[in-house]
């Protein structure tokens, strides 16, 4: 399930090699209560969800583990980053990454769209266990950035720039974007990538 036509298209392609006729891809919205009513699932893996919610369903960030606990009846896992935008790091690799994060997310919101909004792991255990699931276990990975992410976040605000009508603004903020990524493909081949920040993993059931 995702809410965005765009990537249901690429995971679409992306297996269709492999796709069975009882497998479903489904755009939708979890904050539409009637999306997979009366369904239960042996396994359910949030994969990044919560950090997207906020571009779909803003401010539904504290309803959604009890909006998806009726559909756990064995397992949930969920993936997660720790929030790496908001306060400025000390390391150079850490202030690379945090300044390619807000440019990334200026340009969603000069175009009008919502950016991720990413929450720490310990306010997503505690947001379970509100819910009704017992966590099980959890664990921090430490973060490697390459050239694909340097390169992703500066392409994917080229169309967001590409819309705005003040286009001294856009080509101001396309010279910051190209020299970011100088800056930091330049910092990835130096040092083998940018290590900052963590991801984590949540194993939770219902209670």
């Amino acid at each position: 399930m995702t809410g965005a036509t765009g990537h249901a298209v690429q995971v679409r392609d992306a297996v269709a090699s492999v796709r069975r006729t009882q497998d479903r891809l489904i755009v939708s919205n979890w904050a539409d209560e009637t999306l997979l009513a009366g369904e239960r699932f042996d396994t359910v893996l949030a994969d990044y969800l919560l950090g997207a919610i906020e571009g779909f369903a803003p401010y539904f960030q504290e309803a959604l583990f009890k909006r998806l606990r009726p559909h756990v009846g064995g397992r949930l896992y969920l993936t997660g980053l720790e929030p790496y935008v908001h306060e400025e790091p000390a390391t150079p690799a850490g202030r690379m990454v945090w300044e390619i994060g807000r440019f990334r997310d200026a340009c969603l919101m000069l175009a009008g769209e919502r950016a991720y909004r990413e929450y720490p792991m310990g306010w997503v255990t505690a947001q379970l266990e509100a819910a009704g699931f017992r966590i099980l276990a959890g664990k921090h990975f430490p973060i490697r950035y390459k050239a694909r992410f340097v390169n992703g976040q500066i392409d994917m605000c080229a169309p967001r720039l590409a819309r705005l009508e003040d286009r001294t603004l856009a080509d101001a903020m396309t010279a910051r974007g190209e020299a970011l990524r100088a800056r930091g493909l330049e910092m990835v081949e130096a040092e083998d990538g940018l290590r900052h920040g963590h991801d984590y993993v949540i194993a939770a059931e219902p209670v």
